[in-house]
């Protein structure tokens, strides 16, 4: 392993973790490991604290390849509530309204979720790390003030109901980045007349990667402490 010249991790990352404090936790043992202070460590696409699954970690000149990385078509599995929402579109904020699921069937599912096929028009969430006038709208959300996104076009190349019940479905999509899951929650509520919001989401793809190549947080920690180490070349910058 060189990690100042450049490798690539693919994590599951857990529930209740943020992106960051996976990086984190990896880098702390890179330079433990190195007995050096700094390097570089970035991570291609952000996952939620509530979601889990594929997350791509990258260090040293491998940084680079951040944005090539997370351009890729992404696969998730999304569980979504009918009959309320809340404020965050997920489990994040307290529910603070309740609609009728009496009339959904499957089939009502099945051809609303292929309206959402295709490239579409989706307003991120106010609880979203998209900045207004250099602010991020989850601190400003957070804090009671009014957020207004513009819609962003993004592309669903595949969506399939793949468990149902009349209040809760589960979901399979495959779609471009900048795809915000608990947006498209949202907006399947609607379109369902039930309103709906995201319990449970996992990231099974980035690109060519699968969640069955993906190393656990500590199988990956294992693995920085006891595969070879290459020493570093004075001419890589950390």
């Amino acid at each position: 392993m060189n990690y100042l010249q450049g490798e690539i991790f693919k994590i599951d990352k857990p529930l209740g973790w943020t992106s960051f404090d996976a990086v984190k936790r990896l880098r702390s043992a890179m330079l433990r490991r190195m007995g050096i202070k700094r390097m570089k460590v970035g991570h291609a696409g952000t996952l939620d604290p509530l979601a889990t699954g594929v997350m791509i970690v990258v260090t040293g000149r491998n940084t680079k390849l951040i944005d090539s990385l997370q351009a890729g078509v992404k696969e998730y599995v999304a569980t979504i509530a009918l009959g309320a929402t809340t404020p965050s579109f997920d489990l994040e904020t307290e529910i603070d309204a309740h609609y009728p699921t009496d009339h959904i069937t499957r089939q009502l599912v099945e051809d609303t979720l292929t309206r959402f096929k295709g490239a579409i028009d989706q307003i991120p969430p106010a609880f979203s790390a998209c900045k207004i006038d250099g602010r991020r709208a989850y601190k400003m959300a957070r804090k009671g003030e009014e957020v207004e996104l513009k819609p962003k076009r993004l592309v669903i190349d595949e969506i399939e109901l793949i468990d149902f019940q009349p209040t809760s479905i589960t979901v399979r999509v495959v779609c471009s980045k900048g795809t915000y899951i608990r947006a498209l929650a949202r907006d399947i509520g609607q379109a369902l007349g039930s309103g709906g919001h995201l319990t449970a989401l996992r990231r099974t793809r980035v690109g060519n990667v699968s969640i069955d190549d993906c190393l656990t947080i500590d199988q990956a920690v294992d693995l920085i402490k006891t595969a070879p180490l290459e020493m570093p070349d004075d001419s890589v910058n950390n």
